[in-house]
């Protein structure tokens, strides 16, 4: 077990213990980060990758769940740093701050003021075991805006990504891929999507129901600038994820990964597309600060 950061303090992580009775536990009534931390071996140095974003829309979801918490977002990207070396990672690691209810109140509410936070850390270089993933739309519908919002990180909507991923790798594929109630194309369980056709990047846009991802943005800024594509924010209906040249996903766990098969139809080649391959050499050398133009998204940690 190493350090974490719990209510003000770094401490060993067997010093800290959630109650059952909290409603983090019992109701899902938390909201979340995850954010990537980049070892470059070359100059011995850890890159935090966009932390004031993620901890923008932390502070973001707080404030839709009615959570407070009393720091700002350089103050939690300074607690990050410490953190990490407190730790002492010297590779590539993720980042879990987790803000949620302490309260041990029966009732589900957010009013409680028991508001507590804590930021974890462990090594994570892949979390995909493979470069190229086979997909399966769920029967699970996502979560929507006027019920449980995507958009807001909250520990709760992740039951609906569960149900999604269990029930396509249980058919023995890599990933989900979610529809709207409204029966267009949304997210993965944990991923943006990205769709090339005719020369020209398509992503769903942020009113059908995805999260406003971090990573998404950053590959439509260098899809736009640096490979000169149009990009289009659209509803895609599902026929478009069998007949597109290419189709990926982004997002801070799973970074950029081409999906080649979709409900067992074979997408463009069947292997990753040239845009993919260029988008995500691109992002590689962003996240340690070496693309030029981009070295503001990464902090350095030591």
């Amino acid at each position: 077990m190493g350090k974490i950061f719990y209510q003000g303090n770094i401490v060993d992580e067997s010093d800290v213990s959630v109650s059952i009775k909290s409603k983090a536990f019992n109701y899902g009534l938390a909201c979340f980060e995850g954010i990537r931390a980049y070892w470059d071996d070359e100059e011995k140095q850890l890159y935090g990758l966009c932390m004031k974003t993620h901890y923008d829309r932390l502070l973001e979801s707080c404030k839709c769940l009615n959570m407070k918490i009393p720091y700002t977002v350089d103050e939690l990207c300074e607690i990050t740093k410490e953190l990490l070396r407190a730790n002492n990672h010297k590779a590539t690691t993720y980042i879990r701050p987790i803000v949620y209810k302490g309260a041990e109140t029966l009732k589900p509410t957010l009013r409680d003021a028991d508001d507590r936070i804590v930021i974890y850390t462990e090594p994570m270089e892949s979390y995909s075991e493979k470069d190229e993933l086979r997909v399966a739309v769920s029967s699970w519908r996502r979560i929507t805006d006027s019920s449980l919002p995507p958009r807001v990180k909250a520990t709760a909507g992740y039951l609906n990504s569960a149900l999604a991923a269990l029930e396509v790798t249980s058919n023995g594929y890599d990933e989900a891929v979610f529809l709207t109630n409204s029966g267009v194309i949304c997210e993965g369980p944990g991923e943006n999507i990205f769709f090339v056709k005719k020369g020209k990047l398509l992503t769903p846009p942020t009113s059908d129901d995805i999260l406003e991802g971090i990573t998404r943005e950053l590959v439509i800024k260098l899809a736009k600038n640096e490979l000169g594509m149009e990009v289009e924010e659209r509803s895609i209906a599902r026929t478009e994820l069998y007949n597109s040249q290419e189709v990926f996903f982004s997002g801070t766990a799973m970074e950029i990964i081409s999906v080649v098969e979709a409900d067992n139809r074979i997408i463009g080649t069947g292997h990753q597309g040239e845009v993919c391959k260029k988008l995500k050499a691109l992002f590689q050398k962003a996240r340690i600060g070496k693309l030029k133009g981009y070295e503001n998204l990464v902090e350095k940690i030591y």
